[in-house]
């Protein structure tokens, strides 16, 4: 690889890794990049090196954002789903019809998107509020909360695994929805079992033979940065900076699967 393809590659990554830390959905910068700069990588190829790069990423946002939402870690009793679901997933990438999950996406992201418009106050509770919830989770989560909590994450899990792009997105809005959580403390959750998902997929792509290890680590480097200056940015201007980020994500993420689906992109 030339010196400019090694260096646009690098910042690509730490684009993503900001944008995974925020709301999620950095996959979706990275793996047509290296796709893009190099036409010769086959499809797991890709996904399975974007994995490295995003598994140390989210694992340090996660770890920034769990340090000062405590109740994060109880993401973590999810986290076996998660970890087996993106396995699953992983060993039946191959066989994803594309052409069929991009209108899906599409359309659930247009759906995330008007609704996050038009509801304002959705995931925006004080942190007297979010105090207050985090109690009542803790006190007694039901047991209708439990299941589709459980079913989101091994869903998501299997997504990630074999599509991925918005993983942490439909993460967030998930546990927003069933847990009455506001957008920072879903986000965290979300990085948690990111990382699961991330790992349980890694897995099954190195037994696969398709992870460039020297590649995916140097990307990990500056995904690791970008991702610590988005966790950051969490922390410091809390749930209405990701409603922010969360629609123009969507918008983004919308418009460029659309590309892809009518061919625009090549």
């Amino acid at each position: 690889m030339s010196p400019t393809v090694i260096t646009a590659l690098l910042v690509g990554s730490l684009i993503a890794g900001w944008v995974d830390a925020v709301v999620g959905g950095g996959g979706l910068i990275l793996v047509p990049l290296v796709m893009i700069l190099n036409p010769g990588f086959s499809n797991a190829q890709a996904l399975g090196t974007n994995k490295v790069a995003a598994m140390f990423g989210t694992a340090s946002s996660a770890f920034t954002l769990a340090r000062r939402i405590p109740s994060a870690k109880s993401a973590l009793k999810y986290s076996p789903l998660a970890l087996i679901g993106s396995g699953v997933g992983a060993l039946i990438a191959s066989s994803v019809d594309k052409q069929i999950m991009r209108p899906i996406i599409i359309v659930l992201l247009i759906a995330v998107g008007v609704f996050v418009l038009l509801r304002p106050s959705f995931g925006q509770a004080s942190p007297a509020a979010r105090s207050a919830q985090t109690a009542s989770n803790n006190a007694g989560t039901t047991w209708q909360r439990l299941i589709g909590a459980m079913a989101l994450v091994a869903g998501i899990g299997v997504y990630d695994g074999a599509f991925g792009p918005g993983t942490g997105l439909f993460l967030i809005m998930g546990f927003t929805t069933l847990l009455n959580q506001d957008f920072l403390t879903s986000a965290a959750w979300a990085k948690i079992l990111n990382v699961c998902t991330n790992a349980g997929a890694l897995v099954v792509f190195t037994w696969q033979g398709e992870v460039l290890w020297m590649l995916g680590l140097a990307l990990a480097i500056t995904n690791v940065i970008g991702a610590q200056i988005g966790a950051r940015m969490v922390l410091a201007r809390g749930s209405g900076f990701v409603r922010i980020v969360i629609l123009l994500v969507v918008a983004a993420m919308a418009g460029k699967l659309a590309l892809d689906q009518f061919g625009l992109l090549g």
